[in-house]
Formats: structure tokens, C-alpha cells, sequence
């Protein structure tokens, strides 16, 4: 089964509502809402880390940076950083690399979402492509994902539009 297909399935079989679109290939979160039409602060992405606890995903508007000192305090542990795109590959074997959707519960890892992201109606997200997204709501999202959330994103610099 594809990887689209499994969560497509798990998303009906959970009774979620949803909606799927697919768009040219992009690279960042950031590209990837600007093909959508959609303003970036509205699109999540997912950026996987490693700390004393292990690995685990944090989910911020992608017009903005995880802030890992934030995310320090948050977890309460003493050492954190970005996982490599060697432990990307490794961790997300049925997804293409830097395009993981934010249910940690299939890859055992915990799942913390800005609250920027949980104070939308709708949280929107790649689904293990670089191609396909998918937009439930937030509530339907927590239920299944079971996030932490908290203020863990930090500004970024004004990033310009590729169009």
C-alpha cells in the first residue's frame, strides 16, 4: 500500500474529514503553501529532533523557526538538536525525506505543536510526499495525534515568495 493510501485509509477509518490535494513537487513547507494558495503562517511543518528523551516531532508554522531553547525548557531536558537527514531517512523509511506528517504514534515519537498552529480551526500539512497535503481540523488532528502544545516557535526573517 502506498504510503498516501495508508493515510488516507486512516483517516476515513478514524472518521476524520479531510481534504487532499496534490501539487507540483516542493521542497519547503514554505513553497509548499505558496503553491497551495495559502499565507504560510496557516501551513505546519514538521521538524523532527533529538533530545536526552530521544527523538521526536515539533510542529510550527512554516513561516517560522522551532525554537530549541524554547522547546528546551518545554521538554525540561538539558540537550536537544535537529535529527540529520541520515536519521530522517532511517526514521521515516516509507516517507520522502523532509516531507513527514506530524503522527508521531506511527513512528513512536512524541508530537509538539506551536500555539500558533493549535489556535487554527484547520491545520494543514504534507503527507509523507513532497506532493500531497492534507487539511482536517485541529480538533480532529489533537485527537488523533495527541500533541503537546506550547509556544516553541520563533519568528523568522521575512522570506520572499517564489512567484
Amino acid at each position: 500500500m502506498k504510503l498516501i493510501d495508508y493515510w488516507l485509509t486512516y483517516l476515513a477509518k478514524h472518521h476524520i474529514r479531510f481534504s487532499h490535494s496534490t501539487h507540483p513537487r516542493t521542497e519547503t513547507a514554505f513553497e509548499t503553501a505558496d503553491v497551495g494558495r495559502m499565507p504560510p503562517h496557516d501551513f505546519a511543518k514538521t521538524v523532527v529532533y533529538h533530545c536526552d528523551d530521544g527523538f521526536g516531532m515539533a510542529v510550527v508554522p512554516a513561516d517560522q523557526f522551532l525554537d530549541f531553547k524554547k522547546l528546551t525548557d518545554v521538554l525540561h531536558v538539558s540537550y536537544i538538536r535537529k535529527a540529520n537527514e541520515a536519521e530522517l531517512g532511517s526514521l521515516f523509511p516509507d516517507c520522502e525525506l523532509g516531507a513527514m506528517p506530524p503522527f508521531g504514534k506511527r513512528y513512536n515519537m512524541p508530537v509538539i505543536v506551536d500555539r500558533v498552529v493549535a489556535g487554527h480551526d484547520f491545520i494543514t500539512f504534507v503527507l509523507g510526499t513532497h506532493r500531497d497535503t492534507i487539511s482536517i481540523s485541529f480538533a480532529d488532528f489533537e485527537r488523533l495525534a495527541e500533541p503537546v502544545i506550547a509556544s516553541i516557535a520563533a519568528p523568522s526573517e521575512v522570506l520572499v515568495s517564489s512567484k
